[in-house]
């Protein structure tokens, strides 16, 4: 697979939660962000507690469950609000999936790049 590079904006990084707080982000900033979210990449934890949430975990779709051990996040404030640099080779439907679980809706893709 092909190592892309993801430029990420976050507008409230305090305000940035998944909808089920069994999953959600509960750190207070750009650093703590970044530890959470290369954790679920790295590791399968995060998703190994959703999938076993769900109604019928063995129908979830196993694409999901990728890890990429060497994704790298960065976070900074910059301008009042946070941004992410994520360098890994996993697809975008599992990143989405990840942020999604940690900060619900209130991240932006801006760039896409290969790394």
């Amino acid at each position: 697979m092909a190592r892309n590079h993801y430029y990420l904006s976050i507008a409230d990084i305090t305000q940035a939660r998944g909808d089920d707080p069994r999953f959600a982000w509960d750190g207070v900033g750009p650093d703590d962000f970044a530890t959470a979210l290369q954790q679920a990449l790295r590791h399968d934890d995060l998703f190994q507690r959703w999938r076993a949430a769900q109604p019928d975990p063995d129908a979830v779709d196993t694409q999901l469950a990728m890890i990429d051990p060497q994704a790298r996040v960065d976070a900074r404030v910059v301008d009042l609000h946070t941004e992410v640099d994520l360098v890994t080779d996993l697809p975008m439907s599992v990143v989405r999936q990840r942020l999604l679980l940690l900060i619900g809706r209130a991240w932006q893709l801006r760039d896409l790049r290969a790394a």
